[in-house]
């Protein structure tokens, strides 16, 4: 009788602590794709649009991960990690919270989906970054 209770109490404490496993945040590995962009002057376009685009020095390749959210201090998971796709949730207390998917083309070329939650409302965007010189 004994036994069979340590056994439940063992059961259950192992699903418990599986559960915390799963429901873990991923550590942020290496992102070989944001590795592998060329670091100078990017222009972000939204798809589809006449406008000539918003200019990025891009430094940190992590901020596209957020380009909603811009330099708002996030916390993330990754999704998927592999040299030409990279797919990240993350989230920013208040100020909101996405999913964004970049595909990467070239060095100099970046396809980037993004959706989620900006200041209470919800956005989707699809955005090319190119790379278009130094700065």
């Amino acid at each position: 009788m004994k036994r069979l209770k340590l056994i439940k109490i063992i059961c259950a404490s192992a699903a418990v602590l599986s559960g915390f496993a799963i429901a873990a945040p991923a550590q942020t590995p290496g992102m070989a794709l944001l590795d592998g962009l060329t670091p100078g002057e990017w222009t972000l376009k939204e798809r589809g649009s006449r406008e000539p685009g918003q200019k990025v020095c891009l430094g940190n390749p992590e901020l596209l991960l957020q380009i909603q959210h811009g330099s708002a201090s996030c916390t993330r998971y990754v999704i998927e990690n592999s040299p030409k796709k990279l797919r990240v949730s993350y989230k920013c207390g208040t100020a909101g919270q996405g999913v964004t998917e970049i595909k990467q083309e070239s060095s100099a070329l970046v396809q980037i989906h993004s959706q989620g939650i900006r200041n209470n409302s919800p956005f989707s965007v699809n955005v090319e970054g190119r790379r278009t010189g130094s700065c």
